[in-house]
Formats: structure tokens, C-alpha cells, sequence
């Protein structure tokens, strides 16, 4: 998800990230090594809905 910043991001365990980025790109699959930021994880791997379900 695309955001406008600058921005902060209150995390699950009550730390506060900060970008001051014009944009920030905040992770929604959950795959991000740099967790809340997106590092584009998702691309690796397609949809569930995409994957073989056998």
C-alpha cells in the first residue's frame, strides 16, 4: 500500500516507525524482511489463490 508521507506506523508491539519519505510503501502481506516497509517479499511468490492447491 502506497501512503503519503511523512508517516509512523504503531507496530503489534508498541514500537513506532517513522518514515519521512514522500511515500512510503507499507507491507500488507506480511512477507516483508523490513517489516512494516515493503520490500516487494510479495512478488517472489504468486497469490494463494494462484498456487497449485493439490
Amino acid at each position: 500500500m502506497l501512503i503519503e508521507g511523512p508517516v509512523e506506523v504503531a507496530l503489534p508491539d508498541g514500537r513506532v516507525v517513522r518514515s519521512d519519505r514522500f511515500t512510503a510503501a507499507v507491507c500488507l502481506c506480511g512477507r516483508s524482511a523490513r517489516y512494516p516497509w515493503c520490500d516487494t517479499s510479495h512478488r517472489r511468490r504468486p497469490p494463494r489463490s494462484q498456487r497449485n492447491t493439490q
